[in-house]
């Protein structure tokens, strides 16, 4: 069905938008996406989201609220809940966070003062703005201290971890990434929190869909609070949620709400609900051994390539590439990608040189090409066409090259059934 008949209340209403709409799903449909942080979610979720249930105001958690006629959206809040702490075999689950930077949020008011101590890693090594970053409230409101990856390695270094803990007496120890293509494991910060006397959080924002899958090591064991967003690898609506110890359950809740947010978007809630059942589901399995196995072709193809692979593979769905291998930044291979419809984000590298916005790195990630369906044989293409590209930037038969064969595979592999507009 089209996006004209699929929108037509839209586009009589507002055509601006509804034309901006249009140009985005022909975007998204033509280009090829590996941007590690973004998915197609599934009409499933995409109409929960845009359900009636966005009518509904529910400041509170069921059962307590604080407007009537909520007796429907407990019913939703409660199925949320309940398929979260399934699927990751958790304690407790509030699933109000209306994004993981929120979630993160919610930690830390639950347990930590103003001026504590955390432990994270450094944003420029593959962590988080949120964790601690002197430009968000998270490094504004506590004191962070920052651990690193190894020079050599260009993996976590525990034992500088563990150092920087003994020596700062941090509060709260913060694991997980947004540009960290290892596993983690959870089990030895555990041990190193409960040496110092710290609280333990794991973001597994990036990596959730792969742990819901069982291909990657889940903290919830080990972690006092785990949080997440709900879309990359989760495939779900764009959104945060918590999961803790049962001992904290308390101490969380009331940190989310009152603390941080008003009213959750009990739309999106429900859209969450969908994601968790999906993520039940023996196909959402294979999938993320999929995203796992396509990642690793990817790094293994570009590295024949000639192009250096930061910490020399990947565990996970995505891939750090040091583009200076081929005399370019972060920033010009971002642009001379997206001129042949592929789109990826410059990222900085460990140890980088150059400044974020600038940086010496791209971050790669697969799961948005293996939700079309791709395998290892066309990652392989794809990853030429990239090593194509950048080695030959100034070249406009190239160019001209690449962006018909990525069309064709865009062609090839459609966004699918259940996941188109």
């Amino acid at each position: 069905m089209s996006i004209s008949v699929i929108f037509s209340d839209l586009r009589e209403a507002d055509s601006e938008v509804f034309e901006v709409i249009a140009k985005e799903e022909i975007r998204q449909r033509t280009t090829l996406n590996l941007i590690a942080s973004e998915n197609y979610a599934p009409k499933a979720v995409l109409q929960a989201t845009a359900s009636l249930m966005t009518n509904k105001y529910a400041e509170g958690y069921p059962g307590k609220r604080y407007y009537g006629g909520c007796q429907f959206v407990d019913e939703i809040e409660n199925l949320a809940r309940e398929r979260a702490k399934k699927l990751f075999g958790a304690e407790h689950a509030n699933v109000q966070p209306h994004s993981g930077t929120q979630a993160n949020m919610a930690v830390y008011f639950a347990v930590l003062k103003p001026g504590d101590t955390i432990l994270a890693m450094e944003l420029s090594q593959g962590g988080h703005l949120s964790h601690g970053s002197p430009v968000n409230f998270s490094g504004k409101f506590y004191n962070p201290v920052y651990y690193t990856v190894s020079r050599e390695t260009e993996m976590i270094d525990y034992d500088l971890v563990r150092d920087l803990a003994r020596k700062h007496k941090p509060k709260l120890i913060i694991a997980g990434a947004s540009s960290y293509p290892r596993a983690i494991d959870s089990k030895i910060f555990r041990e190193i929190a409960d040496e110092v006397g710290a609280y333990f959080m794991f973001d597994m924002a990036h990596y959730a869909g792969l742990i819901a899958a069982g291909v990657y090591p889940s903290p919830v064991k080990w972690a006092d609070f785990v949080t997440s967003t709900t879309h990359k690898t989760l495939r779900g609506p764009r959104g945060g949620f918590v999961l803790s110890k049962k001992k904290l359950a308390k101490k969380i809740d009331k940190a989310v709400f009152p603390g941080a947010q008003g009213g959750p978007l009990m739309h999106v809630i429900a859209a969450k609900a969908v994601a968790f059942k999906l993520a039940m589901e023996e196909e959402f399995k294979e999938y993320q051994k999929q995203v796992v196995a396509n990642a690793k072709t990817l790094a293994e193809e570009l590295a024949d390539q000639g192009f250096r692979i930061v910490s020399g593979g990947t565990d996970s769905h995505m891939v750090l590439v040091d583009v200076r291998t081929v005399g370019l930044t972060g920033a010009q291979a971002e642009e001379l990608l997206e001129e042949v419809g592929i789109v990826v984000n410059k990222n900085l590298i460990p140890f980088d040189p150059n400044p974020p916005r600038v940086a010496s790195g791209i971050r790669l990630g697969t799961p948005a090409l293996t939700t079309r369906g791709m395998k290892e044989d066309e990652i392989r293409e794809v990853a030429k066409l990239i090593a194509k590209r950048l080695k030959n930037p100034e070249s406009e038969t190239v160019k001209e090259e690449v962006t018909r064969k990525v069309r064709e595979l865009a062609e090839a592999f459609p966004i699918p059934r259940g996941f188109e507009f």
